[in-house]
Formats: C-alpha cells, sequence, structure tokens
C-alpha cells in the first residue's frame, strides 16, 4: 500500500484538542500511516517554548541550581495531555526518569530531543502505534548531515505497510551512539528523512498555516497562498528570506522525487501548497511567478577601476582579500570597469574597516565606496524565463511606485530577478512588485 508520512508542528501539538484533530486528519486517510511529531508548541502568546524549558533545566543543572520549578512547567504540560486524553502512556515514570537524568548531567543535544520524545510517546499510545526512537535507526555524521546508511536502517523498521508508526522528530545519534539534535526546526528534516525511507508517495507537513504564502504577510496583508510551487523555486524564496519549510527538509524527498504538501491542522480541507519537482500543466500556464521575498540586512562593496576588464585576475583577488577575512558574498553585479559584492552585514561587522584597507592595497581602485545599508527583493518564478515583459513589469512597477534601483540581479537559469533598494523603500517595493503581478 502506498504511504503517506505526516509531520505536525508544535502548534499542530500544543494539546489535548489538537491532538485529537491530528488523529482525525490521520484517521481520514487510511495512507497516513507514519506520524513525525514535534514538541508541543505554545498555547498561548504567553507560554514558553518547551524546549527553552528543558535548556533552562539542564543549564541550571549544571551550575548546581534548582531547576525544579521549571521541571514542574514541563511536566504539567505533558501529564495534561496524558490526564486530558484518558491515555496511560506512563509519562509520570517518563518525568522522573528524566529528571533523575537532569542530575546525573546530560548533554544539549539529549535535553533538547526529550519533548520530541516524550511527545512521540503520547502519540503512539494515543493513535494506538508503534513507537520508533530516532536514536535507534537515524545516523548523523560530524556535520550534521545524514549517514547513507540512514535510509536502509530506518526503512527496514517500516517494513510493515500494514502498521501505523510514530517517530519523533528533531534528532537522531552520532557515530558514537550518543542523540544529536537538527538545528531548530528540524523537525521538518526529520519528516523528510522519514518519507524517503519509507518510499512514501507524498510528505505532508502540517503546519497552522493554509500552505506558503506569495509574499511576506505582514508587509503585503491577505497575501495569497501559493497553490503549487518547484523545488527550486521554494529554495530561492526561503534563501531570500521567506518563511517556508527548514532549507534542508527539501533535500532527502527533492532527490528521489517525492512531493511535499504544506497543510493546515486547523483547516485539514485546505489544499495548502504542494512542492513538486515539475508544475503540472494547468498551474504552469496559469502562474507567472511563484512569490516574492527579500531582507534588508546587506551591505555593498563598489568598485571602479578603469580598464579594470583588461587586468587578469581582477576578481580573482577581490574574492581573495574577502576569503583570507572569511566574508562570504551574496552576489556580485558587474560592468566594464566596475563591480560590486553584496554581503550580508554581519558577514561584515567588526572588520569593515580592515577589509575596505586590503582591498585598496590589493586592487588599486579608481574608487572604493560602501553602501552601509541595501535590501534585495527577489521575484522568483519557473516561468519567467518563458514570459515575455517579466523584467518590464518589475521595473515599470518601481518606478510608478517611485522607488530607485539601486541594482539588479539575473542568474542564468532565469528563475529569479533580484532588485536591489534602499532599506526604507523595502515595503513601498515589495508591495509594488506584489500588485503588479498578483492582484492585477
Amino acid at each position: 500500500m502506498s504511504r503517506i508520512v505526516c509531520k505536525f508542528g508544535g502548534t499542530s501539538l500544543a494539546d489535548a484538542l489538537q491532538f485529537k484533530k491530528v488523529r482525525a486528519i490521520v484517521e481520514a486517510d487510511q495512507r497516513r500511516t507514519i506520524v513525525v511529531p514535534s514538541a508541543p508548541g505554545k498555547r498561548m502568546a504567553s507560554d514558553a517554548k518547551l524546549t527553552d524549558l528543558l535548556y533552562l533545566c539542564q543549564q541550571s543543572a549544571s551550575v548546581g541550581s534548582d531547576f525544579t520549578p521549571v521541571f514542574a512547567r514541563v511536566s504539567e504540560r505533558f501529564l495534561e495531555i496524558e490526564q486530558a486524553l484518558g491515555l496511560k502512556a506512563g509519562m509520570a515514570d517518563h518525568l522522573d526518569q528524566l529528571h533523575k537524568t537532569i542530575i546525573r548531567g546530560v548533554s544539549k543535544d539529549h535535553i533538547a530531543s526529550r519533548g520530541e520524545y516524550l511527545n512521540g510517546l503520547l502519540m503512539a499510545a494515543y493513535l494506538g502505534a508503534e513507537f520508533i526512537d530516532p536514536q535507534e535507526c537515524i545516523l548523523l555524521n560530524a556535520n550534521g548531515g545524514v549517514h547513507p546508511d540512514t535510509y536502509r536502517m530506518l526503512g527496514e523498521r517500516l517494513a510493515n505497510t500494514n502498521k501505523r508508526y510514530v517517530i519523533p522528530g528533531f534528532y537522531g545519534r552520532d557515530a558514537n551512539g550518543h542523540i544529536k539534535t537538527f538545528s531548530r526546526g528540524g523537525s521538518d528534516i526529520s519528516g523528510a528523512i522519514v518519507a524517503r525511507a519509507a518510499q512514501a508517495e507524498l510528505y505532508e507537513n502540517w503546519t497552522d498555516v493554509s500552505g506558503l504564502l506569495m509574499a511576506d504577510p505582514r508587509v503585503v496583508a491577505n497575501a495569497k497562498p501559493m497553490e503549487e510551487a518547484t523545488y527550486a523555486e521554494i529554495r530561492e524564496l526561503s534563501y531570500m528570506g521567506a518563511t517556508v519549510l527548514h532549507d534542508e527538509a527539501i533535500s532527502p524527498v527533492r532527490e528521489v522525487g517525492i512531493p511535499i504538501a504544506i497543510k493546515n491542522t486547523n483547516a485539514p480541507d485546505h489544499p495548502g501548497t504542494r512542492i513538486v519537482n515539475k508544475l503540472s500543466p494547468e498551474i504552469d500556464k496559469s502562474t507567472e511567478i511563484a512569490g516574492i521575498a527579500g531582507k534588508k540586512n546587506f551591505v555593498m562593496i563598489n568598485i571602479e577601476k578603469n580598464l579594470m576588464n583588461k587586468e587578469v585576475g581582477f576578481a580573482f583577488r577581490l574574492f581573495g582579500v574577502l576569503e583570507r577575512h572569511g566574508v562570504s558574498f551574496e552576489h556580485c553585479p558587474s560592468a566594464i570597469d566596475s563591480m560590486s559584492v553584496i554581503v550580508e552585514a554581519s558577514q561584515l561587522e567588526g572588520k569593515t574597516e580592515v577589509v575596505l584597507e586590503e582591498i585598496r592595497n590589493t586592487l588599486n581602485p579608481d574608487r572604493l565606496e560602501l553602501e552601509p545599508q541595501i535590501a534585495l527583493i527577489a521575484v522568483v518564478g519557473e516561468g519567467m524565463a518563458k514570459t515575455i515583459g517579466i523584467a518590464a513589469k518589475v521595473f515599470v512597477a518601481l518606478r510608478e511606485a517611485q522607488v530607485n534601483v539601486r541594482l539588479i540581479n539575473q542568474g542564468a537559469s532565469e528563475l529569479n530577478i533580484i532588485v536591489g533598494v534602499m532599506p526604507e523603500d523595502y515595503e513601498t517595493a515589495l508591495r509594488a512588485l506584489y500588485g503588479v503581478f498578483v492582484n492585477d
């Protein structure tokens, strides 16, 4: 039987009511046989994140402070869910064991994983599913990447297609058997790993929004959701600051062509957003762009030198300066006698003057100028390459919004057009671009 892997985020599992919604979703489709839960999320704005409370317990214990009041808040969350659902998951015993482990001393990775672990035990009991501990079958390399043996080991554990499984997100183990977590948001990665190991037909990522939006809703009111987008489009939007899937969550399923569906636990009938290798013909015809995203936190180094194009190795020496100071660059638009380098502001923090001085000494430019603040906005879409007039729409919209464009950059793939504007024009520019491509 074909299978669907369902990953549920923290807000989807915040309390007993949310657990009930999850079970209804799982039981609505017999293919949903594998569930990947996060730790319980916030029930209200005043709630502390459970993982933050666990970190605080570990930090307090490490310096001999009393962590009992904080641990009581952790215990309360899990015991409350267990009791409200009428479960007998032995949560009191598991919490008592965790309390003793913290006293003995525990790593940050181990303590951070316990929110998902305990929630997974609750979910397995609630669904009548087999619990699989990721520590047993998700192996991570020293750099945090997934060891290839993971897919074989986990696939063997998931071999029975007639059973239901629960596998907590966010962690696995290192080569020494110790628990190792992914970065924050890592349950998305876990879901993708499990989907690949199970050879699933679909990876559903359940959260508290009905799909991915075409623009930042904090800037664009009532931004529309994307019906469908490609892996490449999502990667570009994520890179440019859009709050979408964790960067590494796409790779495991993209490599084997498993589509992703972003769905809303609180509105399960909404179609959400599908992420695929190739857009369906109907979507491809009706969509000029996938979305618009941007960030403000960039600086631009402008270099001018007469006959720069004749000077062999000019760019090589420039990038050598950046490399020596540990500075990575984002974009490098250029002309015959000028070149600009865009870097994140944090990359130059505390070393701006020394980098500029070495550029002067190394390249002897006619003019060297630092633009201390610039915002980048990317218009992203696979259909842009075969649509006439996309660039014209971009620049007419910005002209009519009276936004001055400081730079233009487009990759060879024609997947995006990036414009640089002053930070004070960022919101105006983003709304103008959204208006011309979406509202029109």
